[in-house]
């Protein structure tokens, strides 16, 4: 099936998923794929030994390739997104994979580069028939990992997309995340793939490298050539072959309003999150490693609203030690002066394993052993955290909150470890802030309902609502089949956000929201309504929610949450959000 839409004149359109923002034009690079099979032949007996050894050579290469692929994605995009490679490494250790070969090796005596051949494509095809998104993606994982040991085996190079010298628009019916690592992103201007979805982890990697980028094109890969001239939509997921002046024209304005736009919030940089009739919103950023920081500076936000710690245990063979994390924590601290930084705990768990804990594996992980669930059955690991966040708040601007709380009884027991750590540093002598800040997320729908029992055991909340409303709904966000019901407009959600800031200003704490919410602007008006203190987003967001913070008044936004109040339907809350944001920013939008 294609996905092309024909237009008049020598333009012709295909329409996928935009899953990463931005226009681009330019020549076309069409990336195919050399599936070369090994060729089968019988070997000896004596030979099996020989063949035994080759498989363990290339294994330990593919290993050494993939660590550093993944120590070259660390340093340029992010741990969290070289984390990608986990499910890779897993492959090539995997005994399961690696005995079935083995037997299979000795039972047909093929060589073994047609055999691990087999033995993998049969694994990789029986998970890309299974009815999950998730799991079709680690068949990708399986497919490209066999691919460099294939390689490795036949001691082949492979394709290397960081040799391309020209600028390019890169057309592929798939890309791996291997393939996307090697892109050059001085040369590749977008690219678009024929397979894929919003949750694969090359999508995950073009938004992390600022890349425009649609998936989902069928067989673009097949009816496009080298060289030809494509505008690249990944606003809209469109590639348009040989587009038409009016085409050229409609998508140039859209670029100068856009640079207008830029230039503007570049400008916002040293004002504050304030609305027009006075009310200020503390507007902060997310951050996973220490290395955040300078781009947390430059987007003017107001320190860290959420220090995510668990991409501090990705990657490595051993746990971080007290002062390998208290280090990193000073080190953020003393950035961010005079704001303040709120680290949250750890939450390892759901999509985010180390190694080096062997966590069992679970039917239902975000259900599961994770965050304070686990730091609460592993008091050793969590001690260690809470003693290097406890010494780092000597610098005068720590906060700390626990993730996933669900019921007080969770919360007493993690405070009371916290106050063994105090305890213990004051016998050491040791300094720290007595009076650090401790806070709750609030993302299970039961402390959300407790919230105001909860409030009298905290000094604030962060609303995370990534979880509150996957929990809320069950709704898996990352499934595609049911993505359209994950609803930040469901009434169920804005009813427990209300439940939530009440309950924190009747106990006079402050109430902020960590999640994706805090991030869309078309529902700063729906936030600041219900009375929410602060929001904390990625940096790259917070010049344009600081513009729109400073649009809105709060008799806009309080008026938008009586309009919404006795409404039942999130697509009539959300176009209600979005005439409040088009009437105050418009050209945000």
């Amino acid at each position: 099936m294609s996905n092309e839409v024909t237009t008049a004149g020598s333009e012709r359109r295909f329409q996928g998923v935009g899953v990463s923002p931005g226009i681009a034009r330019g020549a076309v690079f069409v990336y195919r794929t050399d599936e070369e099979q090994p060729v089968v032949r019988k070997v000896e007996e004596r030979e099996i030994p020989s063949e035994i050894a080759r498989f363990e050579a290339a294994l330990i290469a593919t290993r050494g390739q993939i660590l550093e692929m993944q120590e070259r994605i660390a340093q340029s995009i992010g741990a969290k997104d070289a984390s990608i490679f986990d499910a890779h490494l897993l492959v090539v250790e995997d005994r399961t994979l690696i005995d079935e070969v083995l037997r299979t090796l000795q039972r047909d005596r093929l060589n073994v580069e047609s055999v691990f051949s087999q033995v993998a494509g049969r694994y990789a095809k029986t998970l890309s028939e299974i009815d999950d998104p998730y799991l079709r993606e680690r068949a990708l994982d399986i497919h490209d990992v066999t691919r460099r040991v294939v390689h490795n085996l036949m001691g082949k190079r492979g394709r290397d997309l960081a040799s391309m010298t020209t600028p390019h628009i890169l057309i592929a019916h798939n890309l791996t995340p291997s393939d996307t690592a090697q892109l050059n992103r001085s040369l590749v201007l977008g690219f678009a793939t024929d397979a894929g979805s919003k949750t694969s982890h090359t999508a995950i990697m073009a938004r992390s490298l600022n890349i425009p980028a649609l998936v989902g094109l069928h067989d673009a890969s097949e009816q496009l050539n080298t060289g030809d001239h494509v505008l690249l939509d990944g606003y809209n997921g469109l590639v348009i072959v040989n587009p038409t002046d009016q085409t050229l024209w409609e998508y140039g304005e859209l670029e100068i309003k856009k640079t207008e736009v830029e230039e503007q919030l570049n400008k916002l940089r040293e004002t504050q999150s304030t609305t027009v009739d006075g009310r200020h919103v503390i507007l902060s950023a997310n951050i996973e490693m220490p290395e955040d920081i300078e781009q947390v500076k430059l987007s003017g936000a107001e320190g860290v609203g959420l220090y995510r710690t668990e991409f501090f245990y990705l990657n490595r063979a051993e746990l971080p030690t007290e002062e390998d994390q208290f280090e990193a924590y000073r080190k953020v601290a003393q950035e961010v002066q005079p704001h303040s930084v709120i680290i949250r705990t750890l939450d390892l768990g759901g999509d985010k394993f180390m190694s080096a804990l062997n966590l069992p594996e679970e039917l239902n992980p975000f259900l599961g052993w994770r965050a304070i669930r686990f730091c609460l059955e592993r008091e050793d690991i969590f001690k260690t955290q809470l003693r290097a966040i406890l010494r780092a708040s000597a610098v005068g601007n720590v906060r700390m909150m626990y993730p996933m709380i669900s019921g007080l009884e969770e919360l007493r027991r993690a405070n009371r470890l916290l106050e063994e750590c105090r305890n213990e540093l004051r016998a050491e002598g040791l300094p720290f802030n007595p009076d650090m800040e401790v806070g709750a997320m609030i993302e299970i729908p039961s402390a959300a309902i407790i919230a105001d029992v909860l409030a009298k055991e905290v000094d604030f909340f962060s609303i995370g609502t990534n979880d509150l409303i996957q929990y809320s709904i069950a709704v898996d966000r990352l499934n595609e089949r049911i993505s359209h019901l994950y609803e930040p407009t469901h009434p169920a959600i804005i009813r427990l956000i209300r439940m939530i800031v009440d309950a924190g200003h009747a106990h006079s704490l402050w109430v902020g929201v960590c999640g994706e919410m805090a991030g869309d602007i078309l529902l700063a008006p729906l936030l600041l309504g219900l009375g929410v203190d602060e929001l904390s987003t990625g940096a790259a967001l917070v010049p344009r929610v600081k513009r729109a913070v400073q649009s809105l008044d709060i008799a806009a936004c309080l008026k938008l949450i009586e309009d919404v109040k006795h409404d039942d339907n999130a697509a009539s809350i959300l176009a209600k959000c979005e005439a409040v944001a088009r009437s105050h920013y418009g050209d945000l939008l």
